[in-house]
This record gives structure tokens, sequence and C-alpha cells, in this order.
């Protein structure tokens, strides 16, 4: 005779963690947001450009060879959050109502600490758009910068936090 499990063993099973863009079979999906409530999401994510001191100062100063280096990098985080959706295959188009890019120069680094914090009214998340932002600018210095360096650095790409949804308010450890 078979024994019944435990409830608490029940509860543990059911309780396991699933990735949600994988269907029971096992192949990639779109999820389904429709049954969710629109709620205030937003996230902030970070990411660094490491640098010599020489490049970092030139940067500062505004001498780099391509121009605004900075300027560049903001449009170009803010452009690609809106354009997650086209760049990585699951995600949702998104009507994003704000996407602040703010790039700081980092003298212990050195380099730069650039992040994204990306604000939406709806049914998913925008970590993604957040990423994504805080991503592409921090390859748009390197790449405006890179004839005077190529063995820059881009390191520590992550959600520092994200809030609203069913899953609520998240923030990272240091």
């Amino acid at each position: 005779m078979a024994k019944k499990a435990a409830p608490r063993a029940k509860a543990k099973a059911a309780a396991k963690p699933k990735l949600s863009h994988l269907d029971k079979r096992g192949q990639a999906h779109m999820v389904d947001v429709s049954g969710k409530h629109q709620t205030e999401r937003i996230a902030k994510a970070e990411g660094k450009v490491i640098m010599r001191k020489e490049t970092l100062d030139l940067v500062i100063e505004g001498n780099a060879l391509k121009g605004d280096v900075l300027g560049a990098a903001r449009l170009a985080g803010i452009m690609a959050a809106k354009r997650t959706h086209g760049l990585i295959p699951l995600c949702h188009p998104l009507p994003i109502t704000k996407i602040e890019i703010d790039i700081n120069p980092e003298h212990s680094l050195p380099g730069f600490l650039v992040q994204a914090t990306v604000k939406v009214t709806g049914q998913t998340g925008v970590e993604m758009e957040a990423l994504v932002a805080v991503s592409i600018a921090c390859l748009t210095i390197y790449d405006m910068v890179k004839a005077v360096e190529r063995g820059m650095r881009i390191e520590g790409i992550r959600v520092l936090e994200k809030s609203g949804g069913k899953s609520g308010t998240y923030k990272a450890g240091a």
C-alpha cells in the first residue's frame, strides 16, 4: 500500500520555482500576461565601464575623439530600452512611461557607473528594459572611447531593485 505524501512535502513540491518562459514540454514561449493587473512597475539596473585613469580624465574633459561620449551613451540607453522587445525574443512590447540614465565618473574604479531606471504602468515588469539600457549605454561608452583604450572592461551589469507586480519588491544586496 502506497503511503500518502505528507502535507508539508506537497507544499514544498508545489513551491518549487519554475522557469516562466518554458511550457510544460520545455519549449520557449511568451508568457501570457493578460490575466495580470496593471500596476506601476519600476526597475533600476547598473553596470560599470572600467578604464585607465587617463582615459576617464579625457572623457570628463570632453576631449574624446568622437565627441560627447556621455550624451551619446545616455541617448543610446534610452533608445535601447524602448526596443528591448525587438532584441530579447520573449519580451513584451511595453508602453514605457519613464527612462532615466545616470552616468557618473567613479575615480575609484576608474571608470563610469551607469544606472538606468525604467518605469511603466502595465502587466509585466521592466527589469529587462533597465538591463538593456545599461548594457547599451556601457557599450556606447566603449565604442566612443576605444580609439584611445581598447582594454576597457564592462562589468557588474545587474538589477539593483524592482517594484510592482505580484512578486513585489526586490533589492539587491551589496
